[in-house]
């Protein structure tokens, strides 16, 4: 059997966090969810563009060494995206601004959507161009998954043409029930909902699984979501159960909670 292809598509940025830490890390919604997933074992390709700048060069040379193929990661005249954030004492993040940079208007060009098309799946993260491309890939026949999370722009939110809508409700109970059930009813194949330190759920409408969290000694959850994705991922396109998938999601969740970072990589000073 030849290897299943991902590609995640959108974010990229530079992970700033601010004193006591005072470092920065690589990291953006789909770059986590690209590397999470070469770190799977699966061939993982990454959609996107960084500024010609030193954030630029280091994003591309930590993918690659990760394990991700870089082809259609372009160059756009600006900054690299960055993000402030301060981490609390429990290890949360807190987000306190962001610059989207030369992420802000990227879309891929005619031969790489040719290329995403080929893909067993692609993930998109934050993109501003209000679902055109998911809605290109559904109606080529490809699956397609976003963390509507992410977008949280009302004109990027829709989630027609999503196979796979993810969503966060934090320790919310009755959130996390809310939009599992809304996005059923928006007719999502498959809906999953994070719950912070209460576990996940999904359900594909007959099916309704959840499970808790695998305790860790958190360092950080920044990425943490992004890896579940990646974890999920990976186990539900390799036609696993919908309860493997969150096993798999929550695993690959936990190892991230400890270490800096949404995955390994050497911290640089501010």
């Amino acid at each position: 059997m030849r290897p299943l292809r991902f590609a995640a598509v959108g974010d990229n940025c530079i992970d700033r966090f601010r004193p006591p830490l005072s470092l920065s890390l690589v990291g953006g919604n789909a770059v986590n969810v690209a590397v999470q997933l070469a770190r799977l074992g699966r061939t993982s390709l990454y959609f996107g563009a960084v500024g010609p700048d030193a954030a630029g060069g280091r994003t591309r040379a930590l993918l690659a060494a990760n394990g991700v193929d870089i082809t259609y990661l372009g160059d756009r005249p600006g900054i690299t995206a960055y993000t402030e954030i301060d981490v609390l004492p429990s290890g949360d993040r807190v987000f306190v601004h962001e610059d989207f940079g030369v992420c802000g208007g990227y879309r891929p060009s005619e031969a790489d959507v040719a290329r995403l098309k080929t893909m067993d799946h692609v993930h998109i993260g934050w993109m501003d161009d209000g679902g055109a491309l998911r809605r290109a890939l559904a109606a080529a026949g490809v699956s397609v998954s976003q963390d509507i999370s992410v977008n949280a722009d009302p004109a990027n939110l829709g989630i027609d043409g999503l196979s796979i809508a993810f969503a966060s409700a934090g320790s919310d109970d009755e959130l996390a029930e809310t939009l599992l059930q809304h996005l059923l009813a928006k007719g999502v194949p498959l809906a999953v909902v994070t719950r912070g330190n209460k576990g996940s759920l999904a359900s594909d409408g007959v099916d309704r699984v959840e499970i808790g969290i695998r305790p860790v000694d958190v360092v950080d959850t920044t990425g943490a979501g992004d890896s579940f994705i990646a974890g999920f991922l990976s186990a539900r396109v390799a036609g696993q159960p919908l309860l493997q998938c969150l096993e798999a999601g929550r695993d690959q969740a936990a190892l991230t909670c400890t270490h800096v970072g949404g995955f390994p990589q050497q911290p640089q000073p501010l």
